[in-house]
């Protein structure tokens, strides 16, 4: 009898002492992870845009969106091993941040009208313009140079059409499936220069397999306020993103994220543009 009470004794004594050891743990693990608490958070980013948001064949990723998304979520307290990325392509973005499957999306999202219908925006943070990638012994200086020239785009994006409704009606639009298809094409002379927002075409320029053989016109043929979506109506998150963009701005992250990768194209960039201050 007095065996049985000593050994309920000693296995109360030991749950307890495991109790209190599992605790202990526990409240150790939380305030090291941040305001996140150790748990994840989902970021929409383009996966095949290098310089903006590219997936690496290691499984990285890198580009000025992804770095802009890692400091904002850290901002948020989400250390960068508590991202997990999901590929947002456009046509998805809208419906990724209704359905909840994003967090947020820095992904080369231009903020218009349109799309402010559907989704909150924070920024912008960057202002690109729409214009072209030429042959780098190529001179286009202006748009009506395009006339009779074979001008690149990929299907279903409307910047080629742009150029040939408003700056050259003579321009012969090719369509392809993706940017590096129009890539091979303007190095083998099949097209004359591919048009998308300038800091795309900057990230083509400078990877390694195309340094030195192309340059942007630098024409700036339209004003892209690139912005962070949320879901609509999730005002605090917009407040929080935007006070992240500003210090990153402030304390250099901004600048040095640019030089990171944009730099090797000689890409000149606007400065980073001001909280709301949308340019038309």
């Amino acid at each position: 009898m007095n065996l049985r009470k000593a050994s309920a004794v000693a296995a109360s004594v030991l749950a307890l002492s495991l109790t209190a050891t599992a605790c202990g743990s526990g409240d150790s693990d939380s305030s090291s992870e941040g305001d996140g608490g150790g748990k994840k958070i989902t970021v929409g980013i383009k996966f095949d845009q290098p310089g903006i948001g590219l997936k690496t064949p290691d499984g990285s990723f890198t580009g000025f969106d992804v770095d802009v998304a890692t400091y904002v979520a850290k901002e948020l307290g989400y250390e960068a091993k508590d991202i997990e990325w999901k590929e947002t392509p456009s046509a998805d973005r809208e419906t990724a941040l209704e359905r909840g499957d994003v967090k947020f999306i820095a992904a080369s999202y231009s903020i218009n009208d349109e799309r402010k219908q559907k989704v909150d925006f924070a920024g912008p943070y960057l202002l690109a313009h729409q214009d072209l990638l030429i042959r780098a012994d190529d001179n286009i200086t202006k748009g009506a140079d395009l006339n009779g020239k074979k001008l690149c785009s990929v299907t279903g994006s409307t910047s080629a059409q742009n150029v040939k409704n408003d700056f050259a009606p003579k321009a012969q639009l090719k369509q392809n499936a993706t940017y590096s298809e129009c890539i091979d094409g303007l190095a083998s002379g099949a097209v004359d220069a591919l048009t998308t927002d300038d800091s795309i075409l900057a990230g083509y320029a400078s990877q390694d397999q195309n340094k030195g053989k192309f340059k942007l016109a630098g024409l700036s043929l339209s004003n892209e306020n690139y912005g962070i979506g949320v879901k609509k109506g999730d005002t605090k998150l917009v407040d929080d993103i935007n006070a992240a963009l500003e210090k990153m701005v402030s304390d250099g992250a901004w600048e040095k994220a640019v030089a990171d990768n944009f730099g090797p194209a000689d890409y000149k960039n606007e400065p980073a543009p001001k909280i709301g201050n949308i340019v038309s």
